[in-house]
């Protein structure tokens, strides 16, 4: 399988054996520690010393990429209503630190924090790697980001992901290679059946990564044993979302290639 620029760019990615380096991702910025999703979120983890940056992306009705994990704004804002349905001009008229609650009150009510465009994002932490998850059902926010990922020369800085299936399988023929993609749900399920069922060798992985969450219901998902299985198919294991130190601990020793967190302090003192 050939390895994604993105992969290959983080030293042993491209070889999951020599030289390897663990990956953290600071989960929507770091949502216990800022507002999610937020350039207050994105620098704060970055200054923690992570590797990586996750957020999720929606399209604005006016066809701009923010970074947005919910359909609707409210749990986040002190607006209403479907990401989509507000022009850029609306959103960033919002208060995205507004339902921030920590030690008692709403530090960052405001405070002037935005939603951000994908764009905004990418000229202020230029040097950041980012794993974006397209949000919606809509395959239009994987063309949109893959207008601008070829605008912008940013392939290497990228990993792409979705739940949806069908939006990371378009992703993948318009992108042919050239970014990295962790594996849809469908996807992820497959593998984990797999692994339990001994059938694994016949998975030839379209994907770079498993994103996958500690279990299934009751069932272990991220052990030992599906680690070293995904990397006898040259794919990647990042565990979600885990704010455990004990538990990040737990996944290290079992040679899990990333992890992400709400915590990045926390996980950057696990390593």
């Amino acid at each position: 399988m050939m390895k994604r620029p993105f992969l290959q760019s983080y030293g042993a990615i491209g070889s999951l054996t020599d030289n390897h380096k663990r990956l953290c991702f600071a989960h929507r910025g770091g949502a216990s520690l800022w507002p999610e999703n937020t350039l207050e979120a994105f620098r704060g983890a970055l200054a923690l010393g992570v590797t990586h940056l996750e957020s999720d992306l929606r399209q604005t009705r006016d066809g701009h990429l923010v970074l947005f994990h919910d359909a609707r704004v409210e749990r986040v804002t002190n607006g209403r209503g479907y990401v989509h349905e507000h022009t850029l001009a609306e959103l960033q008229a919002l208060d995205a630190g507004y339902r921030f609650y920590q030690d008692g009150g709403y530090p960052y009510r405001g405070r002037g924090v935005r939603i951000p465009t994908l764009e905004e994002v990418l000229d202020a932490l230029p040097e950041a790697r980012l794993n974006l998850e397209l949000k919606g059902r809509s395959l239009a926010v994987g063309a949109r980001l893959w207008q601008l990922i070829e605008h912008r020369q940013i392939h290497e800085r990228l990993l792409v992901a979705a739940a949806n299936d069908l939006s990371v399988q378009r992703f993948r023929e318009l992108s042919r290679g050239q970014v990295a993609t962790s594996a849809g749900s469908r996807e992820c399920l497959r593998f984990v059946v797999s692994v339990y069922t001994g059938t694994w060798r016949f998975i030839t992985p379209e994907y770079d990564a498993l994103q996958l969450p500690l279990a299934l219901g009751r069932l272990p998902v991220v052990t030992r044993r599906s680690i070293q299985i995904a990397h006898e198919l040259g794919v990647q294991v990042h565990a979600w979302t885990v704010d455990d130190p004990e538990t990040m601990r737990a996944l290290w020793r079992r040679e899990v290639d990333g992890i992400m967190t709400d915590r990045p302090d926390l996980l950057m003192s696990s390593l």
